[in-house]
């Protein structure tokens, strides 16, 4: 298997929460530039129809997986199912539901924490070990910009997308200098499914095809962090200085 740096026409990708609208833009991209691709997800079966009609446009390899991330002792048992050992893994995986909801039902903020932490830091570590092994491939996981600094209105998820994020930069360094690249993606706001029910800012808000012919440019160039809008630098820049006695007073 070669490593991302290679040409292109033999790269494996694995996306993992392959059903997300972010990750089938994802998909559409990467089977554009003739890369082969193991999609991943719960109920991978509804991808059956866009397996189809990449294989038929894009003439590419196109294997779909079964995969729950909070199974994690059987992380090692799936990746050794996949028919190869992918160059680069993507993790999509995540969860989101209003935070009242969270406070209310103590089921559904233990579920929120596990599926953005447990789960895709369970695969990467597995994936991390086997890409260390091997001497390549790069991880890529999607954080969010709401584990920047911790919010009234979304602290359970956002502290749980900050551990990631933390997880994300202490892997990087750790493989720096074994052949493994680790990218942490912070897009801001995206219109998807996840998303329909909150009322977002047009000019801070990206579009998922968007988002995803970004994130392969910065692949090719082994960017360590991203955020797709540049407006959102500028604004955890600005949240990560507010003074604590000021920001806890700021209901947002």
């Amino acid at each position: 298997t070669s490593s991302a740096s290679n040409s292109w026409s033999v790269i494996s990708i694995l996306i993992l929460g392959a059903k997300s609208d972010i990750a089938i833009s994802i998909a559409n991209k990467f089977a554009m530039e003739g890369n082969s691709l193991q999609l991943a997800a719960r109920k991978v079966k509804e991808l059956e129809k866009l397996k189809t009609e990449l294989q038929s446009k894009y003439k590419i390899e196109i294997t779909l997986h079964e995969f729950d991330a909070l199974d994690v002792m059987n992380n090692s048992k799936f990746i050794d199912s996949l028919d190869s050992l992918p160059d680069i893994a993507i993790s999509t995986i995540g969860l989101m539901s209003s935070q009242k909801e969270n406070e209310k039902n103590l089921n559904k903020e233990i579920l929120i924490m596990r599926t953005n932490y447990e789960g895709p830091v369970s695969i990467f570590s597995e994936l991390a070990d086997r890409f260390e092994k091997r001497g390549s491939g790069m991880l890529i996981g999607f954080s969010s910009v709401a584990g920047e600094r911790g919010r009234s209105s979304n602290y359970i998820y956002g502290s749980a997308k900050a551990g990631f994020s933390q997880y994300l930069s202490g892997l990087r360094s750790r493989l720096e200098d074994k052949g493994v690249h680790v990218m942490t993606v912070l897009p801001g706001y995206v219109f998807t499914k996840m998303t329909k029910s909150m009322k977002l800012p047009n000019f801070l808000t990206a579009q998922p095809d968007g988002l995803a012919t970004y994130l392969i440019k910065a692949i090719k160039k082994k960017k360590n962090t991203i955020y797709y809008l540049p407006i959102w630098k500028i604004i955890i820049l600005i949240i990560r200085f507010i003074p604590e006695v000021i920001f806890k007073k700021l209901k947002f």
